[in-house]
């Protein structure tokens, strides 16, 4: 559950939120919209930590993981699967000590590589690329030969393959074809867990979001 209460922030004295609250509940898919400038971005990066508050509280469950997508992966000679692949930190982590672990160590990482369901992490990495427009070979190619938009696209399929506990994503389908954007819709509505969504794509948000937290006059309203 993310739980935002009473909250106030100002930029450069002019204030977006005044005592604004919202309570979403863990699991729910949510549109969040209002007009421009009202501080839709900005309350995103709020409730990732980049920001102080000036007054109230943003809580969520302890070890909770946020994901979003700040900016394009960078234009390295790594390939796009192995990109993605990268993005669920533990899962790299625990794949570098497997390699050296021994005795009990080895055991304990095998067992949690197996939670995990890491053994079918490059096919889940792989579909997920496919359904964002990148064909079997383009996967195995460096990211360094793609242009920044289709480097977005990257980035995207890595956060979505992290599978973070609270998912951020801001007019995501900006960066992406209409084949692309109906994929995202149907992965988005099956997400295991919350997903908020800025967007002005109202297809998007009808098929995809099951409520709306309106942002306006400094107040939020789920």
């Amino acid at each position: 559950m993310l739980r935002i209460d009473t909250i106030s922030y100002s930029v450069e004295g002019r204030p977006l939120f005044e005592g604004a609250s919202a309570t979403i509940p863990e699991g729910h898919k949510v549109g969040l919209v209002g007009p421009n400038g009202a501080g839709k971005t900005t309350l995103f990066r709020l409730i990732k930590g980049e920001l102080t508050l000036d007054g109230g509280e943003i809580t969520l469950p302890s070890r909770a993981r946020i994901g979003g997508v700040a900016q394009e992966v960078p234009a390295s000679a790594t390939s796009l699967l192995d990109t993605v692949l990268e993005a669920d930190v533990e899962r790299a982590a625990l794949m570098r000590e497997a390699e050296t672990a021994d005795g009990h160590r080895m055991a304990e990482v095998q067992t949690r590589l197996a939670d995990i369901d890491a053994w079918s992490a490059e096919a889940r990495a792989a579909t997920i690329l496919k359904g964002l427009g990148f064909d079997d070979a383009e996967q195995k190619m460096p990211c360094s030969a793609f242009s920044g938009g289709w480097r977005m696209r990257v980035a995207l399929a890595g956060v979505l393959f992290a599978q973070p506990d609270l998912l951020l994503l801001d007019e995501p389908t900006n960066y992406l074809d209409l084949e692309g954007a109906l994929w995202l819709e149907s992965y988005l509505a099956k997400y295991p867990h919350t997903v908020i969504v800025i967007s002005h794509d109202r297809g998007l948000l009808n098929r995809a979001v099951g409520s709306i937290l309106h942002l306006e006059d400094r107040q939020l309203t789920y």
